[in-house]
């Protein structure tokens, strides 16, 4: 074989990038041309082509429709005979009312059944004698009509005295008859040959009425079956054909179709509900497991569909929403459109949103801790925010917030809380902890008052909470605010208010992404008494932000549609009303924007004296009490205790104003110098304070060498 060798040169129009290096190709001119595709292959490709064109398929759906129509309509029409001739219909409501316990029921069907059987018997009995009575009756009525026919042809004859008229009206019957038997030979073949095109006919049409069809056959406008109202042959159907043998074999085998599964079909909201009581071997979470599928054979989409377990056994309770429902935007929240509602910490709830069912669900905030979870941007902030700005109109309410994400979602409580920290940095982090360990050291305090104190309302709120739990800062002592280690700082304090906090009106409110045992501990979790997640990716996520409990029962956050459903949460809580049975119960809440939101702290600022918010943790200065009492009491030998506070108080106002007996007598009695009863009143020793002053700074001396 030969080879051409051709050189080429690159030109460009400067002349510097000429490149002067040649271009080799290979040319083989004897290259065979290309092999025509086979016939076959083509016909193949054209067949395949026509197989799934949308037209073929149209076409095979069609004759397929209205083939199993017609086989159908014969199998409907077959079965409504057999139930006429038959008691048939009479047993199965038998034994639907036996199955449901209603035995009076039985009983009148039964006694109905015994009518039907008598009346039966007796046509059959009539049928025995009907041939000759029927005989009989031939005879008399052919001879009455051959009488009469033969006195009108006489009054003929006598009236036309024509003798041959009397046999007129005979022989005109005669030729009538044979006129109707010759219409019946001619029409009698066309007839024969189209009766059973009619029949057919028929039972197509009885086929087509009912869809007797399977749902893919069918016309686009039947199958989609959107809005279609929910009826009990329509919850039995969908149940049927679940993919369960168990259920399906019982449908099958019970007498009414599975009717006496369902109780009272009711109207709940924007759908509706119904309680399905199983059949035995068929468990609720082989029903639980299979809610798409069961929304789907409703006729609806699976956000629509909502599984819940009620007390009952054997039970499980379907809530079917109206198509399309769900997506409609719920009314504005009270907040918004009242502006004198007040709000009440102790006796009030707050106006959330609403249930399913369309009623307000509304949710007590009273000595419970909250927490709030969900993947991001799904309204958390939002429905977090609503309840603070409720409870922010009572007056007694005390906030501290941080709000670890910084965007200015609650700016707006700004003159409203005590301390407002807003930023997502590790700095934030640390103020946040400060923050919420002077909350531990208030609740100490409340917790050693006197019994019978009452102690205003204190809400300490963490917004975006996961970002405090992974801070990988420490302190100067090396003890990391984040994690969930027994030296956390942040951790141990949010337990602290957890296990001690409620009974002294000092609440732990968080939000947070995404739970996991990394970004949410699982003794923070469990830790709150009001749990609430929106839309959540797995499972074991719900189960992480509801608990297992909840999520058994049926909550399932994570089959919510991030973002389509913003806003709409699964609540685990007892300060919320739940129907009987459930264990959660899904809210659609309220949405407030920032402007209305301002609007409503704006009211609240009006209710009170007026509040300066600090935007971070001042450090108290350093100072040492015991030296601060040696240096109040002076140089008098001994003085009273309640004057040695007083000139305390004067001394550090922020360190020593709130100090009682009780403070001044730990620090005492900790230095060995113990106050004593002196003319009948307590008072503090000069030298004994002075005594362990001394003692205390040789020891620290000796441990320092």
């Amino acid at each position: 074989m030969s080879e051409n060798v051709v050189h080429l040169h690159k030109h460009t129009n400067t002349p510097a990038a000429v490149d002067t290096a040649p271009t080799v190709l290979t040319v083989v001119p004897d290259a065979p041309p290309a092999r025509p595709v086979p016939l076959w292959v083509r016909s193949g490709r054209a067949v395949k082509t026509a197989v799934t064109h949308e037209r073929t398929r149209s076409a095979g759906r069609a004759v397929v429709r209205h083939g199993l129509y017609t086989f159908n309509g014969g199998r409907i029409a077959a079965r409504r005979a057999w139930d006429g001739r038959t008691g048939s219909r009479y047993e199965r409501m038998i034994r639907a009312a036996e199955a449901a316990g209603n035995l009076e029921a039985a009983e009148e069907w039964e006694e109905r059944l015994q009518r039907f059987r008598a009346a039966r018997h007796h046509r059959r009995m009539d049928l025995l004698h009907s041939p000759v009575d029927a005989a009989k009756g031939v005879a008399v009525g052919a001879g009455m009509s051959v009488g009469v026919l033969v006195a009108l042809g006489v009054i003929m004859a006598i009236s036309t005295e024509n003798i041959g008229h009397v046999v007129t009206p005979l022989t005109a019957t005669i030729d009538f008859i044979a006129l109707l038997i010759r219409i019946v030979q001619i029409v009698w073949g066309p007839a024969v040959t189209i009766g059973p095109f009619l029949a057919l006919l028929a039972l197509w049409s009885v086929g087509r009425k009912q869809h007797a069809a399977p749902q893919w056959a069918l016309p686009a406008n039947v199958r989609s079956g959107e809005g279609e109202p929910i009826t009990p042959s329509i919850v039995v159907k969908a149940l049927r054909d679940l993919g369960v043998p168990a259920l399906a074999r019982a449908i099958k085998e019970m007498g009414d179709a599975g009717a006496s599964m369902l109780g009272p079909i009711t109207i709940a909201g924007c759908g509706v509900e119904v309680d399905v009581t199983l059949p035995s071997g068929v468990s609720t979470n082989e029903v639980q497991s299979k809610r798409r599928k069961l929304a789907e054979n409703l006729t609806r989409h699976e956000h629509e569909v909502f599984i819940t377990i009620p007390q009952a056994a054997r039970t499980v309770r379907l809530w079917i929403a109206d198509s399309g429902a769900l997506d409609e935007p719920i009314g504005p929240s009270p907040l918004v459109t009242d502006e004198t509602m007040t709000a009440d910490y102790k006796s009030g709830k707050a106006p959330w949103g609403q249930d399913l069912r369309g009623d307000a669900a509304a949710l007590s905030l009273y000595q419970r801790h909250l927490l709030i979870t969900g993947l991001s941007n799904q309204g958390k902030t939002v429905a977090l925010r609503s309840l603070a700005l409720w409870l922010s109109l009572d007056r007694s309410v005390q906030f501290l917030m941080g709000d670890l994400k910084g965007v200015g979602d609650w700016a707006m409580f700004d003159g409203l809380a005590t301390t407002l920290i807003q930023g997502p940095t590790d700095e934030h982090v640390i103020q946040v902890t400060e923050m919420v360990e002077s909350a531990v050291d208030e609740m100490n305090r409340r917790i050693q008052a006197p019994p019978g104190t009452t102690f205003p309302p204190l809400i300490v709120l963490v917004d975006e909470a996961q970002v405090a739990f992974m801070c990988p800062a420490k302190d100067e002592d090396k003890r990391p605010y984040g994690g969930s280690k027994a030296n956390s700082r942040y951790f141990m304090a949010v337990r602290k208010i957890h296990n001690q906090g409620r009974a002294v009106n000092v609440l732990m409110w968080q939000g947070t992404q995404d739970p996991t045992n990394e970004n949410l501990p699982k003794l923070v979790r469990e830790g709150a008494h009001t749990r609430a997640s929106l839309a959540l990716g797995t499972e074991s996520q719900a189960r992480m932000a509801l608990g297992d409990k909840a999520v058994d029962g049926g909550a399932a956050p994570n089959l919510l549609r991030p973002g389509l459903d913003r806003g709409t949460l699964v609540v685990a809580s007892d300060g919320i009303t739940i129907p009987a049975g459930q264990s959660s119960i899904t809210v659609r809440t309220h949405y407030i924007d920032d402007d209305a939101a301002t609007a409503i702290t704006d009211r609240a600022k009006a209710l009170r004296d007026g509040v300066t918010t600090l935007h971070a943790i001042e450090h108290k200065e350093e100072h040492d009490p015991l030296a601060d009492i040696a240096a109040v009491i002076g140089d008098a030998p001994r003085v009273r205790t309640k004057d040695v506070l007083a000139r305390l108080a004067t001394r550090n106002p922020s360190a020593y104003g709130e100090w009682s007996f009780i403070d001044l007598k730990r620090v005492l009695d900790d230095a060995g110098a113990e106050p004593y009863k002196s003319d009948g009143v307590m008072v503090v020793s000069r030298d004994r304070v002075a005594r362990a002053l001394t003692n205390r700074d040789t020891e620290g001396s000796a441990s320092t060498e």
